[in-house]
């Protein structure tokens, strides 16, 4: 056996690489069924598969320009990132965007911008930027909400995202007076650190559901008596990603933890249907929504991703006739989210942001119905000009998502369906989330709200306004590449917005509804 040792030791470490080498060569050769690559070509083969795996970040980083990547470009990025660690986000010498690109936004600024005075709250508070109306006052719910800003935090469940990842996000909107959706996943601890919550659920009803899977109404009544922070309530239809589509959770990912959030048994594979079994059409939802709104006092509200638009025109239509109807309709993009879906489901279903939108703001238009919603939008809206194409369109109040995972450290690896997420954000590795420091990134998310909201009321003052509701549909253009130059939303999507009643910021501010300022001991 010594004499073994000894022969082995005197073998010299690069003939130890040669044997292993040759050892991988048979493998390919002779035993591999499945890689013609690697097969064909044994050894070399697997470089094929080591750059592929890399490819993604190899792009990224050294041979995509600053406007070339999708879904958010390297300029993009560097503002999310710059804006949350309270940095430099300027540009200099001049913008490198085409102004001649399909769909780029004008802003029109006036000649002699709005003058904050002394007492005004923005004199103050530069990012002080509430939503301007309040949520299910029209309907006299028992509990009426005035989102504190009007860019939160969009649905996104614990599960997709990472405990910390979660957490981050909840002191985050609390620092910084926004809200937080829960993500059909229902209402883990994570989301229970004092930051204004709506509750998010789906088809699969989790943390609302009985033992058979269907809604409960019981639970739901507990849930918002027992979490005070829960200010409204969003059903999902469908989202971005995968409108129409249901989902499967294996049972090898359902932790005990999870198990007891989304009220679901420990080992079983859990199903979220492609459709509600609480109701079954139109007059069905509008009753849903009443007896939610009854049982709860809270705001209730509905998310979908749009393509046809008949029962949306039914929907208008009941709420016209009965008074009733959601207090809040949030307008998901085609352009997709943190969900992961298939690619015939990402790339082709349900229309982009700006044609859903549109569609669905001129039937409730039509029905004299907008004064009374408050309208979210949710698809790609986290940068100011954006946001102001959105406002100028009839938005109330933006939603973010992705733009909230970068401003907490997300690279846009786009491995989010892995669990290898490298930033520890959309995974449940424990190690991987190691490198969450929950106040640092919650300190990063409320400085990008309030750098966002900074920045948004300044392009809103270059305008002549006060608050973004005050934008029309004659102050944006839009590049339609269509013969001329630009057209104004008006023209390109055949409808004016609806003017919001709207008196002045320091009213806002007294406001006996208004969220997130009314959190006692802001971390």
């Amino acid at each position: 056996m010594e004499n073994i040792f000894s022969f082995l030791s005197s073998i010299s470490w690069w003939v130890w690489i040669i044997i292993g080498l040759a050892l991988i060569a048979i493998r390919d050769v002779f035993f591999n069924k499945k890689h013609t690559i690697s097969h064909n070509f044994p050894i070399v083969g697997h470089l094929r598969y080591l750059l592929e795996s890399i490819g993604p970040e190899m792009r990224q980083y050294f041979v995509a320009n600053n406007r070339e990547e999708l879904p958010f470009n390297r300029i993009e990025r560097g503002w999310v990132y710059a804006s949350s660690k309270n940095e430099n986000n300027y540009e200099g010498f001049g913008t490198d965007r085409d102004l001649h690109g399909h769909h780029h936004i004008f802003v029109k600024n006036c000649m002699i911008p709005f003058q904050v005075g002394q007492d005004h709250p923005n004199k103050k508070d530069k990012s002080f930027l509430p939503c301007a109306k309040v949520m299910g006052l029209y309907n006299n719910r028992k509990k009426p909400y005035r989102p504190g800003s009007i860019i939160n935090v969009s649905a996104m469940s614990f599960g997709s995202l990472s405990a910390k990842a979660v957490e981050s996000l909840n002191i985050g909107v609390l620092k910084s007076n926004a809200y937080h959706i829960t993500g059909e996943g229902g209402l883990s601890p994570y989301h229970s650190n004092g930051g204004d919550v709506i509750f998010h659920f789906g088809t699969g009803y989790f943390g609302v559901r009985d033992e058979n899977g269907n809604f409960s109404m019981q639970k739901m009544k507990e849930l918002v008596e027992n979490n005070p922070f829960i200010r409204a309530i969003e059903i999902k239809l469908s989202q971005g990603a995968k409108p129409g589509k249901g989902g499967v959770l294996p049972g090898s990912k359902i932790t005990s933890e999870i198990a007891k959030i989304r009220g679901v048994k420990m080992g079983e594979d859990v199903l979220s249907p492609s459709a509600h079994t609480a109701f079954s059409d139109v007059p069905g939802l509008l009753k849903f929504v009443e007896d939610i709104a009854h049982e709860t006092g809270l705001p209730v509200g509905i998310k979908a991703a749009i393509g046809k638009t008949e029962q949306w025109e039914l929907l208008a239509k009941l709420m016209a006739e009965t008074n009733k109807g959601p207090d809040f309709i949030t307008i998901d993009g085609g352009e997709g989210g943190t969900g992961a879906a298939p690619p015939s489901f990402a790339d082709h279903v349900s229309l982009p942001w700006v044609y859903g939108f549109s569609s669905i703001y001129k039937i409730f238009q039509h029905y004299n119905l907008t004064e009374r919603i408050v309208f979210i939008g949710s698809g790609k809206l986290g940068f100011p000009a954006k946001a102001a194409m959105a406002f100028a369109m009839g938005v109330d109040c933006i939603n973010v998502a992705r733009e909230a995972m970068m401003s907490i450290g997300c690279i846009q690896a786009q491995v989010c369906h892995t669990n290898r997420c490298p930033s520890g954000v959309a995974t449940q590795s424990k190690w991987l989330q190691n490198g969450i420091n929950i106040p640092l990134k919650s300190d990063r998310l409320s400085q990008y709200f309030k750098t966002f909201r900074k920045e948004f009321i300044e392009i809103t003052h270059a305008a002549g306004y006060e608050h973004p509701c005050q934008f029309t549909m004659q102050d944006i253009n839009l590049n339609v590449d269509d013969g001329e130059l630009t057209k104004t939303l008006e023209q390109s999507f055949k409808y004016t917005k609806t003017p919001v009643k709207y008196t002045c910021a320091q009213d806002l501010k007294e406001c006996t509804y208004l969220g997130g300022y009314d959190n006692e001991n802001k971390l």
